[in-house]
C-alpha cells in the first residue's frame, strides 16, 4: 500500500508535468498562433499584447491575491499546490518562450486549436485530478465545485468566455472563434480528466422478482449489487430495489437479464461520473457460482 508520503510525491510530479504541459501549449500553439486563452492567462496575454509584458511575470503578480482567498478557503494543502501550480506555470512559461521551437502545421487554425485545447485540458486536468490549481480562475473555478458542485469545466468555461470577450482589443473575430475552440475542447478535457479515471451506468431495478435478478446480476457480470428498501405510492408495498453500478458496455446485457427474468420491470439508468473500487479500479474477484431460485 502506498505510503501518505509517496502519494504526496506524485502528486506533486504530476502537478509539474501538467503545468509544462498547459505552458507548453500556450507557448507554442495559443501564442505563436495569436489566439487567445481564458482565465488569467489571458488576461496575462492581453496585457503582453498592449504593453509587451512577459506573461511569465504578470502570471505571478496577478495570482498574488487569488491565492491568498484560496489558501483561507480551500485549506492549508490546497493553498500549497496552488502556490506550486502557479510558480510551476509561470516558470515553465519563461522556459518555453526561451527556447526555439516551431510546430508546424500548414496554418491550419482549426488544427491549432484543437491540439492547444488538448495541451491546456489534459495539462490542466492533471493538475486538478491531483489537488492542485495553477491559480487564477482555477482557485473561483475550484471553490465554486467544492461549495456548489459546479464543475470546473463548465466554471471555467463561464470565466473563459468574459476574458475572451476582452481579448477583442487586439484579436480579429477569426481568431477569436478558433479560440472559443480552445476554450470548448479544454472544458471538455478537464471534466474528463477531473471528474475521475472511470465512467460508468448506475442501474436500479424495481420488481417483484427482485431476489432472482440480483443473483442473476452478480453470477453473469461478477459485480455486486445494494438492496435499496422502497414502498409503492399506491398500493403501498414494499419492495426490495436493487442497485448495480456497470460499465457503460455492460448495460445491454443488465437489460437483457432483467428481462429474462421480469419483462415488466421497472429500470431507472442514470450517469455516474466516478467509479472507484473493486471491478472498476480494482481486480475483479472470482466468478462465483449462484444457485437461482425463483422467488414464490
Amino acid at each position: 500500500m502506498e505510503t501518505t508520503m509517496t502519494i504526496r510525491i506524485k502528486e506533486i510530479l504530476f502537478i509539474v508535468i501538467g503545468t509544462a504541459i498547459y505552458a507548453f501549449g500556450l507557448v507554442y500553439l495559443n501564442i505563436a498562433n495569436h489566439l487567445a486563452e481564458g482565465g488569467v492567462t489571458g488576461i496575462t496575454l492581453i496585457i503582453r499584447a498592449l504593453f509587451g509584458i512577459d506573461p511569465a511575470y504578470t502570471t505571478l503578480l496577478i495570482n498574488i491575491p487569488l491565492i491568498l482567498i484560496g489558501g483561507k478557503i480551500l485549506g492549508k494543502r490546497s493553498f500549497y499546490y496552488t502556490i506550486l501550480g502557479t510558480v510551476c506555470l509561470s516558470a515553465f512559461l519563461w522556459i518555453w518562450q526561451r527556447i526555439p521551437l516551431q510546430i508546424n502545421l500548414d496554418h491550419d487554425l482549426f488544427i491549432v486549436s484543437i491540439l492547444a485545447g488538448l495541451f491546456a485540458g489534459f495539462g490542466s486536468g492533471l493538475v486538478y485530478r491531483n489537488g492542485g490549481t495553477t491559480g487564477g480562475a482555477d482557485v473561483i473555478a475550484r471553490i465554486l465545485e467544492q461549495k456548489f458542485g459546479f464543475t470546473m469545466g463548465k466554471s471555467l468555461l463561464f470565466f473563459d468566455i468574459i476574458v475572451l470577450i476582452c481579448s477583442l482589443t487586439y484579436l480579429d473575430l477569426k481568431r477569436m472563434m478558433y479560440t472559443l475552440i480552445v476554450s470548448f475542447v479544454f472544458s471538455r478535457v478537464v471534466d474528463v480528466l477531473s471528474s475521475g479515471g472511470y465512467a460508468a451506468k448506475g442501474v436500479m431495478i424495481i420488481s417483484n422478482e427482485s431476489n432472482v435478478i440480483a443473483e442473476l446480476l452478480m453470477a453473469h457480470l461478477e459485480r455486486g449489487v445494494t438492496y435499496l428498501h422502497g414502498e409503492g405510492g399506491f398500493s403501498s408495498e414494499v419492495k426490495r430495489i436493487v442497485y448495480i453500478v456497470v460499465s457503460q458496455q455492460e448495460v445491454t446485457e443488465v437489460k437483457k437479464l432483467i428481462h429474462s427474468v421480469d419483462e415488466k420491470a421497472f429500470i431507472l439508468i442514470s450517469n455516474v461520473h466516478d467509479v472507484e473500487g473493486e471491478g472498476f479500479t480494482y481486480l475483479k474477484p472470482q466468478r462465483r457460482r449462484f444457485t437461482l431460485k425463483r422467488s414464490n
